[in-house]
């Protein structure tokens, strides 16, 4: 940085005296008659400038150049202070003459000058504040921010806020509400997130009253699905992979919360910046903080010019708002110093100086000034002082509220139940009651737009109105004062209300998904009134239906740990009449489905679900009957109870027969061909589920949330599981890779983990390894930001499984030993069957047949007894081998035996696959025993029908065989 000119003149200058006045250029100091003079640091620079060279034109250039040098200005600035400057000297008072003006091209100091030394007690001055470039940098095309306004008198603050985020940190924005910390914030963040930050994420906790919901906003506002007991794992989980900047708004409501979380996030993910607003520090560790003071405003506007009044950020921001909002405004002498005056009373705050901009708008500048000295009295500075903060945003809306009619008032204090935005309508139904007809409130809520005590976003379709967070604080407190009445009536306007828009939501799938869409920022207000239902003063009578109708939205937006803490809660409360109805039905029927999957496949879960299904049938309510078979056959499929799965899965064709409709054959044919194909009926299996796909519409987000998972999806996984089972692994492999990448477009977490499960299971069957650890890479992924128990379980165990595939078993027995575990302690047993066939590969790649022996036949006695017969054949020939290790000679008849009852097994179940690896296994006892023709009867065989798939693992191993029993002698 660039000397200032004090200090490259000051080997020039000591003290210079010039009539009354002495300048002291290396204390920076001017006084007069011996007395300091008040002087800013720019009108010093400019005057220590002119006095280097007395009776010189310098150019408006050189002065900005010398008092400005490493910041652009303009020479409205110049001006400015140069006016301030000759007020200060007395220029062209009592004839004293000090600077001229070339008009055109700068100025010169005019007056007689003499070094002088005079003994002046000097104070001590404050050094200025480091100038900073106030350059913007401006970038376009950043998501999930409020649009950015105009920034007045906040140039530093930006480029302060900016550098110190060029490295990710925790930095909190702190001042009184309505500084304009959240206008600073949404500034910062859309000029550093390009330059610094993969996205940036904007999160209003302005609309979360509850401090136990701050992680699902955090979760809301980064598209992550918070359906875990553990939100927080989540969020740490999905943050640590990315550079990102999240901007916290409003968080003084949640301080201690919203404290907690950001400290998590700063140990956890060093690469995330985190921009907080708050009216009080956080007070964790590492934290940066800006003190956002207000903007600057003329003390004594009387003694200044109008370009004095308007070089003001307070002063300028005033009139740019309100020329906006009347353009016909015209800003003479007297109107500049009302302007001024107005900004002197309101402290240079932001917020309460655009609302009163807004007045003078609408009403005429005088009469707003003169009901402001009426009414207004601000004495609060920016600082911590004896009242509390929002005493003086109480008082700016206080004068607000004293300038509307009764009615307004009235209409105004009942908007506070609201949370976050609301339309027309619902403030025409919710506000409107004996007191006040809908159409007078529609007519005054367009009144108090206009006034700007409300805000209106016309960027939808459907306007979107809201009140300010402080002023809704203010407005509440009012409503209070009414009575617990006025109140409680108010509260059942808006629990009715919304029980009545979710109750509305439709009855298809996409009907559903399509109004859900819809509500993303109704939360609040659903959270709310849900609420208020439960609460002592609530209504019991709203809370069941409203906890049934928001189910459908929360399951939308996979807020499945908060489905269930609403629809727990509603289930208690059956007993007030509502046993058998749709609501109970709709209650038990999510409970079901979000305990699967929240708490495993718990007692709990299966209990809601039949329930659910108990008053179907006595609704005879087809369609959730259907839905309700497909939640209770995955239940049992994933308990490892395949024999159940499958009845409910032909009971499921019973009433898929009776709806008669193609969704309804598809849906019912899948849930017995996925049952079939685990049972072992491969033949049966690719019947049902190329029926179900014949019937079927391609897979839609809307019948997948409407299900729980998606139908289309899992029909083309089994069919892929099952041709390579029947011996097609290419056509496999393209089912496998088609239905993964639908899975993917879906952005259904289940749905995905679902997918990967079961493709990855083809893949480590193919030998396409790299394949199976790219899944496995994006399925734990997936497995550990969602907080999906079982599936991280699972994770570890396919990882285990495919170093087995590739002979690298290292620590791959003990990783399946500790998955199986954790799997079993969850009652997830859908990957037993294959994760203990890899255990006992394993251990036989460790010659360890001996402990491998006990694990295999359990295995097959426990598939015998539940059903899950399809890997039978692969079981028994694993225990062939084993049984012929341990004791070579003496135990080839057994393991032959063994393996022709593989073989006849395999048959039975159209499984080519598992006959292939058996006649492989038989040819080489053969070759062994020297019965050479034998040996190639079996592989022969095998030659004969395999027709694709040359470049798997085991075709290629059934050439070498062959190449090797054609080799003997």
């Amino acid at each position: 940085m660039e000397p200032s000119p004090a200090e490259m003149h000051d080997s020039v200058i000591t003290q210079l005296g010039f009539g009354p006045f002495c300048v002291v250029a290396s204390k920076r100091l001017l006084t007069k008659h011996g007395l300091p003079v008040e002087i800013g640091g720019r009108a010093l620079d400019l005057l220590i400038a002119l006095l280097e060279r007395p009776g010189v034109v310098l150019s408006k250039r050189e002065l900005i150049s010398q008092v400005w040098p490493d910041t652009i200005v303009e020479e409205g600035s110049l001006r400015f202070h140069m006016t301030g400057l000759r007020k200060i000297l007395g220029d062209g008072e009592d004839g004293a003459r000090y600077i001229a003006t070339q008009v055109g091209v700068g100025y010169a100091f005019v007056a007689p000058l003499e070094k002088i030394k005079l003994p002046v007690a000097e104070p001590t001055v404050a050094e200025p504040p480091p100038r900073v470039n106030s350059q913007k940098r401006y970038v376009s095309g950043v998501g999930s921010l409020p649009p950015r306004i105009k920034l007045i008198g906040r140039e530093a603050d930006v480029e302060l806020v900016v550098g110190h985020l060029s490295h990710p940190k925790l930095f909190t924005i702190v001042g009184a509400g309505g500084v304009g910390k959240t206008s600073l914030a949404v500034e910062v963040a859309h000029q550093i997130c390009a330059q610094v930050y993969e996205r940036v994420r904007f999160v209003d906790l302005a609309q979360v009253e509850d401090a136990g919901l701050v992680l699902s906003a955090l979760a809301g506002a980064l598209d992550i699905p918070a359906q875990a007991e553990d939100p927080m794992a989540v969020l740490l989980a999905h943050l640590r992979s990315h550079k990102l900047l999240m901007v916290l708004d409003n968080c003084e409501h949640l301080i201690d919360a919203v404290s907690d979380v950001v400290e998590q996030i700063r140990y956890a993910a060093p690469n995330v910046g985190l921009l907080a607003t708050s009216r009080e520090p956080l007070r964790v560790r590492d934290e940066y903080v800006h003190w956002l003071n207000p903007l600057a405003f003329p003390r004594e506007p009387q003694d200044l010019s109008v370009e004095q009044l308007l070089a003001y950020p307070a002063v300028k921001l005033f009139v740019e708002r309100a020329s906006s909002g009347n353009t016909a405004l015209v800003l003479e002498a007297n109107a500049a110093h009302l302007i001024a005056d107005m900004c002197r009373r309101l402290e240079g705050m932001a917020l309460p100086i655009e609302l009163a901009a807004v007045r003078v708008a609408t009403h005429g500048l005088s009469a707003t000034h003169a009901l402001m000295g009426e009414l207004f009295s601000l004495g609060w500075t920016g600082r911590r002082t004896a009242l509390p903060r929002h005493q003086t945003l109480r008082a700016m809306l206080d004068w607000s509220y004293e300038l509307l009619t009764p009615l307004e008032q009235l209409v105004f204090e009942r908007l506070s139940i609201f949370v976050g935005p609301f339309s027309q309508d619902a403030a025409a139904q919710i506000i409107a009651d004996s007191q006040v007809e809908s159409i007078r409130v529609v007519a005054v809520l367009d009144e108090l737009t206009s006034k700007g005590l409300v805000s209106v976003d016309h960027s939808n379709m459907h306007a979107a109105y809201r009140l300010l967070e402080m002023t809704r604080a203010f407005t509440r407190e009012k409503l209070a004062a009414r009575g617990e009445t006025e109140t409680h009536g108010l509260a059942f306007r808006h629990a009715l209300f919304y029980t009545n828009l979710l109750a509305n939501l439709g009855t298809t799938p996409s009907a559903i998904f399509a109004s859900a869409a819809r509500l993303s920022n109704q939360l609040g207000n659903i959270r709310s009134s849900l609420e208020w239902s439960f609460g002592p003063h609530g209504s019991p009578g709203l809370a069941l239906p409203l906890a049934a109708a928001s189910a459908q939205v929360f399951l939308h937006y996979s807020l499945l740990v908060e489905c269930r803490a609403w629809c727990s809660r509603a289930t208690e409360l059956l007993e007030l009449g509502f046993y058998g109805t749709p609501v109970e039905m709709e209650l038990q029927a999510a409970l079901g489905l979000v305990l699967m999957f929240t708490r495993g496949n718990s007692a709990a879960a299966e209990k809601a679900l039949l329930r659910a299904l108990d008053i179907a049938v006595s609704l005879s309510d087809y369609w959730s009957q259907l839905r309700l078979h497909g939640r209770l056959q995955i239940f049992y499929e994933r308990t490892g109870d395949f024999a159940s799965s499958l009845a409910w899965a032909e009971q499921a064709v019973e009433v898929g027969n009776i709806i008669g409709k193609p969704e309804a054959f598809a849906i019912a044919a899948s849930l017995a061909g996925v049952s079939h194909h685990l049972l072992g009926n491969q033949v049966l299996a690719r019947q049902e589920l190329e029926s179900s796909l014949r019937n079927s519409q391609p897979s839609q987000r809307s019948s997948t949330i409407h299900y729980g998972f998606d139908h289309h999806n899992r029909t083309g996984l089994a069919l892929a599981r099952t041709l390579w089972l029947q011996g097609f692994p290419d056509q496999a492999r393209h089912w496998a890779a088609k239905v993964e990448a639908e899975a993917a477009a879906l952005e259904h977490s289940v749905t995905y983990c679902i997918a990967l499960i079961w493709t990855m299971c083809i893949y480590i069957w193919t030998g396409d390894l790299d394949k199976a650890t790219a899944s496995l890479e994006g399925f734990s992924k997936i497995a550990q930001e969602n907080a999906f128990g079982p599936y991280m379980a699972a994770s570890r165990g396919f990882k285990a499984a495919i170093a087995i595939r590739a002979q690298q078993p290292a620590d791959s027995v003990e990783i399946l030993e500790e998955s199986l575990a954790r799997l079993h302690s969850m009652r997830y047993e859908l990957l037993t069957t294959s994760f203990e066939i890899a255990l006992v590969e394993g251990l036989i790649l460790r010659d360890q047949h001996t402990k491998a022996l006990p694990i295999v036949e359990r295995t097959i006695n426990h598939c015998r007894q539940s059903g899950d017969a399809f890997a039978l054949p692969e079981l028994l020939r694993l225990k062939a081998g084993i049984v012929k290790s341990i004791e070579p000679r003496s135990n080839s008849t057994a393991a032959e035996v063994i393996l022709q009852e593989s073989l006849v097994l395999s048959q039975q179940q159209g499984a080519r696959a598992w006959t292939l690896r058996s006649s492989m296994d038989l040819a080489l006892l053969q070759m062994e025993s020297g019965d050479k023709a034998q040996a190639i009867k079996w592989l022969e065989s095998c030659r004969n029908w395999v027709c694709e798939g040359h470049d798997t693992l085991d075709v290629r191993r059934l050439e070498q065989l062959w190449q090797q029993v054609n080799d003997m002698a």
